[in-house]
């Protein structure tokens, strides 16, 4: 996407067919929608200069082009001067050239935080908390203290942001993105799908042109093939157990917590019997204990047996 055009979208100068070319890319990506945000930013600063200046237009731009050249990068390309906006730009261009030969030599990276076999917590910057989940990646905004972006590359992150209005706390996920200003909510992004479920405050969550607001105690799962966002409620405490230690289940269904143990202790374990899938379980289990432990537990409790098929437990009434 060239800045030219960005400029023209700006002005309401495109034709129909531009018009739609930049909304396609804005949506293609949050980061694409944050460069704009930027881009218009400068854009605004330029027009309160422009009506305060007598700047030449053509020395202007050639101070540019010389900026950008020293940088070893062609950054923009020279507007067709039968813009009658060229004044207007080029202090635009003057502006942008500090900043885009700034980002060259000092780009904005992100350090990296992994969790492999272990629990992995830490604080951010900013003050903000993260637990990962086991074999989850994650990296944050060198920045940070100013840029409080994250990116979730795979697996489950527990984020408690510290509050600042001035400085939302922004998540990408794919093409998912999480914004918050101070709250508490796990993000899960395992299989390419999506999940997100608040503990506190208010959480936004964008796909495209669709935002969803999330309150405490609601969720939303985003699969490859989503192209609605829709909130449920949590039914769960489930969503906790890499952080409590214990599955806690309280009138919990058998499958739920066949898909709980399965992600925690990486197994395969199949409920044969379709009649016991919906089974109800009141009990508490240790994420120290073996998954041997637990299964027998849960088996004791509802009277099954578990019978052991290659790398799958296979999970049936007990008929003895």
């Amino acid at each position: 996407m060239t800045d030219e055009l960005l400029i023209k979208f700006l002005l309401k100068e495109t034709s129909e067919e531009e018009g739609i070319a930049v909304q396609n890319w804005l949506d293609a990506a949050p980061s694409n929608a944050k460069h704009f945000e930027q881009f218009k930013q400068i854009w605004n600063s330029s027009k309160k200069l422009s009506t305060q200046s007598n700047v030449n237009g053509d020395e202007a731009w050639l101070r540019f082009k010389q900026r950008a050249s020293a940088a070893h990068q062609p950054l923009v390309r020279r507007i067709k001067p039968t813009y009658q906006w060229l004044k207007i730009a080029a202090v635009l261009f003057l502006i942008a050239a500090a900043w885009s030969v700034y980002s060259i030599f000092s780009p904005v990276s992100y350090t990296p935080i992994t969790a492999g076999n272990t629990i992995n917590k830490q604080l951010l910057p900013d003050g903000s908390e993260v637990t990962l989940n086991k074999n989850t990646q994650l990296s944050y905004a060198t920045n940070f203290k100013k840029n409080r972006s994250v990116h979730l590359q795979q697996g489950e992150v527990f984020f408690n942001v510290l509050h600042d209005k001035t400085r939302p706390f922004v998540i990408d996920v794919d093409k998912i993105a999480v914004l918050v200003v101070g709250t508490s909510f796990n993000v899960k992004h395992l299989n390419h799908q999506t999940e997100v479920i608040v503990e506190t405050g208010i959480v936004k969550v964008s796909l495209g042109k669709d935002e969803i607001a999330l309150h405490k105690g609601e969720k939303i799962i985003i699969k490859n093939t989503t192209d609605k966002l829709v909130k449920m409620q949590s039914t769960d405490q489930l969503y906790n157990y890499y952080r409590s230690n214990e599955f806690v289940l309280n009138n919990t269904p058998l499958w739920r917590v066949v898909e709980v143990l399965n992600e925690a202790y990486n197994s395969e374990i199949v409920i044969k019997d379709p009649a016991i899938r919906d089974l109800t379980l009141f009990t508490t289990l240790k994420t120290t204990a073996s998954l041997a432990d637990n299964l027998k537990t849960i088996c004791l409790t509802l009277d099954l047996k578990s019978v052991r098929n290659e790398n799958q437990l296979l999970l049936s009434k007990n008929t003895k």
